[in-house]
């Protein structure tokens, strides 16, 4: 029995990825599902402002977990600790090399943010992706401007010190 019932959960797919998936596809927001080009293969990459979201359950991923471990777990409960404590320390792991690499990492619980709180996850991933273009316009300037700067230092007759470094 145990067996059928373990069999039939999918790392994939899941009810709340796909509620939170098609509500930001609503509002406009493209993304790719299940992202594999990038570590810990996100529920939801937004590759244009480098976010990745991922959907987390409560059981597998260790909502509340120093108070879940002593009331939940009755059977096998060296294997569903252990278990557990390595998804926790794989998550963190996740989000350290993410963001090493630029992303943005966002995690939401499946059943007490996706499911309970639609609106307020949608809107926390818009206002992730307004505050992601604003910095990548300022970057941008910033880079416009130190090119604007070099270009006149390399150029200008009177800065000839400068010009043997251009």
């Amino acid at each position: 029995y145990r067996s059928q019932m373990m069999s039939k959960i999918h790392s994939t797919g899941g009810k709340a990825e796909s509620i939170l998936a098609k509500a930001l596809w609503h509002e406009g927001i493209r993304y790719f599902r299940n992202y594999t080009k990038i570590i810990g293969k996100p529920d939801i990459a937004i590759t244009k402002n480098k976010i990745a979201i991922f959907v987390d359950g409560e059981f597998w991923h260790g909502y509340d977990w120093e108070n879940q471990k002593k009331i939940r777990l009755h059977h096998n409960r060296e294997y569903w600790i252990e278990k557990i404590e390595k998804n926790i320390e794989r998550d963190k792991y996740v989000v350290e090399q993410l963001e090493k690499q630029g992303w943005l990492v966002i995690r939401f619980w499946e059943k007490q943010e996706v499911l309970s709180n639609l609106p307020q996850c949608v809107s926390k991933v818009k206002k992730a992706i307004e505050e992601r273009a604003d910095r990548s316009k300022n970057l941008s300037l910033i880079q416009t401007g130190v090119l604007s700067l070099l270009f006149y230092f390399c150029s200008h007759p009177k800065m000839n010190k400068f010009q043997n470094r251009c």
